[in-house]
């Protein structure tokens, strides 16, 4: 493994800690009994305290140092003063050990008593300090200028989502978003719970894909010796827990879908579906706005959230709109009646994209995603989709052409869906049957299966009841002003981390400058690095041997691309 000089150095006072008698990375319990918000809140002067945290910043001015300390609840300043610490004729724990063998990063544990600076903040003199565990690299610690300008910052985006953990570190702002991810989960809870409704866990690993349109993961298990398929969703399973004899199940599920990944999606991410006997698409509308109004406000405090350009408000009630009103509005195209070719045809007049693939039902899809969808931009309930789009859902009580189906937008995206569930067996089949068929017809999107399981489940009798499923990853989204999923997530899905190439000191002369400017003529490149005709055709060899740049003839033009 190549290490940089910082990581040498850092490994060389490893060294030097134990030959003094330090362990790097002791094993005993370290007693704390105050965070950093904590001494500061019920601050007293002199009053004793332990904290422990990472060093974050040093000012070492001979025999006393100021210096921060950052625990999980923020920054604390802490004084270092040599006698204090240090009361006797040996020094060593400041002189050797502070000074010169404790970097920016590492752990420390603190004990001392709190008092004020003549400029008023609340500080930590230091008594006693633990070395907890050594950091072995630099932490990339951004630099504030005195116009507080921040350089050095650890924002490359790629950066951050690979080593979330140094984002948390440099960059405390990111936690706000995860804290308040959690007090969305916790508020959604606790609405439900309030009113009854149970939390369940249904298999992760199921031997049919269903209870959504979606290409599964498939895995095998051995001892079986059977396919399983990791879950796109859990509703079928939820359903059979209604016709089992509970009133309401709802469940937070870890979902995966074999699928593109861009800023909304991502191949694993979390939705929370919750069903209810004896309630309808209707009653599910008013109760899914009065749980995103509450979940906002305990989110946020409240029911307004900024994403974007717009604000939007989760104040309940919500705009209604039929589908079949939302597609004339936007295209002046009337759905209703219309055969597979007639909305062909009409989706082609759109200019929408089509292939011999698409039943009805994507037809549709296609025309309200393309031209519709983004135009909503306050909560608003679409409703009443054709039968076509919706096979778990039952069908409309005034239109058999239609189901009982509503999805919520929010800024032109989709963050929840729910129906009057389709509690009839016979109606649930030619459904699944319908299904089948358009997989055969090279719809990807389309079941392969039928769950005969499920449908065993329905002809035991299910209830009339409401469904409601919502991407709770997108919902944070709007509720903490992130355009990207990947923000919102820990540790999203990234492409495996390409290996690092060593580079001569030739080969990185040429490279630095081809970072910055690429593609680049190659006798510009050549004139910028300034090397020797020998120097320079080993170097620019190099680059494209190790695959980190590519030479190509554009006309008459050599071009160099960093790779």
């Amino acid at each position: 493994m190549q290490l940089s000089e910082q990581e040498l150095i850092r490994r060389k006072k490893l060294e030097d800690l134990r030959t003094l008698g330090v362990e790097p990375y002791p094993a005993a319990l370290y007693p704390v009994n105050h965070t950093s918000k904590k001494a500061k809140n019920e601050y007293e002067e002199g009053k004793q305290v332990i904290i422990a945290g990472r060093l974050m910043s040093a000012r070492i001015q001979g025999k006393a140092s100021f210096a921060e300390l950052q625990d999980s609840e923020g920054r604390i300043q802490v004084y270092f003063n040599r006698d204090e610490i240090c009361p006797g004729d040996d020094k060593t724990k400041y002189n050797d050990i502070f000074k010169k063998l404790i970097d920016l990063g590492d752990f420390i544990g603190i004990e001392g008593e709190l008092f004020t600076t003549q400029v008023g903040e609340k500080t930590v003199m230091v008594k006693d300090f633990t070395l907890l565990s050594k950091t072995l690299r630099p932490l990339p610690l951004p630099k504030t200028d005195a116009d507080g300008n921040i350089h050095d910052g650890f924002t490359d985006p790629e950066l951050r989502y690979r080593m979330r953990y140094v984002d948390l570190v440099v960059n405390p702002q990111v936690k706000d978003v995860f804290v308040k991810r959690t007090k969305l989960f916790t508020a959604m809870r606790n609405f439900f719970n309030d009113k009854g409704y149970f939390e369940v866990e249904t298999p992760v690993l199921q031997p049919i894909p269903g209870g959504a349109a979606a290409r599964p993961f498939i895995t095998h298990h051995n001892s079986l010796d059977i396919p399983l398929y990791m879950r796109i969703a859990n509703e079928l399973y939820l359903k059979r827990l209604i016709v089992g004899g509970f009133d309401g199940v709802y469940e937070f599920s870890k979902n995966f879908r074999n699928e593109g990944m861009d800023r909304t999606h991502n191949p694993e991410f979390t939705a929370m579906e919750i069903y209810v006997a004896y309630k309808d698409y209707n009653w599910m509308m008013e109760f899914t706005e009065n749980l995103l109004e509450y979940c906002a406000t305990q989110v946020n405090g409240t029911t307004e959230a900024t994403f974007g350009e717009h604000k939007v408000d989760f104040k309940a009630p919500y705009a209604r709109v039929t589908m079949t009103d939302a597609i004339k509005q936007f295209t002046g195209f009337d759905i209703t009646g219309k055969t597979e070719d007639e909305l062909r045809a009409a989706a082609v007049e759109m200019g929408i994209e089509v292939d011999d693939t698409m039943g009805k039902g994507k037809l549709i899809d296609e025309m309200f995603g393309e031209k519709c969808e983004g135009n909503f931009i306050q909560p608003t309930f679409i409703t009443d989709y054709p039968k076509d789009m919706s096979p778990l859902c039952k069908a409309h009580r005034d239109n058999p052409e239609l189901t009982e189906r509503f999805e919520l937008m929010v800024c032109g995206k989709e963050i929840a869906n729910a129906y009057s569930e389709l509690n009839d067996p016979i109606d649930q089949r030619e459904r699944f049957e319908a299904q089948l068929a358009l997989a055969a017809r090279g719809d990807v999107e389309a079941t392969e299966f039928i769950d005969q399981d499920f449908l065993r489940a329905l002809e035991f009798g299910m209830p009339p009841t409401s469904g409601l499923g919502i991407g709770m990853d997108r919902l944070i989204m709007f509720l903490t002003n992130n355009q990207s999923i990947q923000e919102v997530l820990f540790f999203p899905q990234m492409k495996p981390e390409k290996k690092q190439v060593e580079l001569n000191d030739d080969e990185k002369v040429v490279f630095e400058i081809l970072k910055k400017q690429t593609p680049i003529a190659l006798p510009t490149l050549k004139e910028a690095a300034g090397l020797s005709n020998k120097k320079w055709d080993k170097a620019i060899k190099g680059l494209t041997a190790k695959k980190v740049a590519k030479v190509e003839k554009t006309g008459d033009d050599l071009i160099v691309t960093a790779l």
